[in-house]
């Protein structure tokens, strides 16, 4: 099984960036389609953005399309979520996935998460 750890959270002012980091452990890591959530408090969790395992997509929420973006490098066994422009309504705890699988227009995560890391964005 993949384990996974995410890094890069912290404070940052709107209109910021910051760069999230999610290491997974294993060989099999190119094999799985990978993602992001993210979990505001009080809220339920929710789809940020995924990444096909060879780069053949990537899927965002409308609410970060154009100012997150996902990559991954295989050879470093790492998947990164670029954000920018920082909204208020982007603090939450950011989790990564693996083996990620759409239905419709909702997310199946099949694999396993990270811990998370806490991203709060201030005005």
């Amino acid at each position: 099984q993949v384990q996974l750890v995410e890094f890069g959270g912290g404070l940052v002012q709107a209109g910021g960036s910051l760069r999230l980091s999610c290491a997974a452990s294993g060989r099999t890591f190119s094999s799985y389609s990978m993602g992001w959530f993210r979990q505001a408090p009080g809220k339920e969790r929710e789809f940020v953005a995924a990444i096909g395992r060879s780069d053949d997509y990537t899927y965002y929420d409308d609410s970060v399309e154009g100012r997150f973006t996902i990559s991954r490098d295989n050879a470093k066994n790492t998947v990164y979520l670029q954000m920018n422009s920082l909204k208020l309504e982007d603090t939450a705890v950011y989790y990564c996935a693996v083996d990620l699988r759409k239905y419709g227009n909702s997310w199946d995560v099949t694999g396993s998460w990270g811990q998370g890391t806490q991203v709060t964005v201030s005005s």
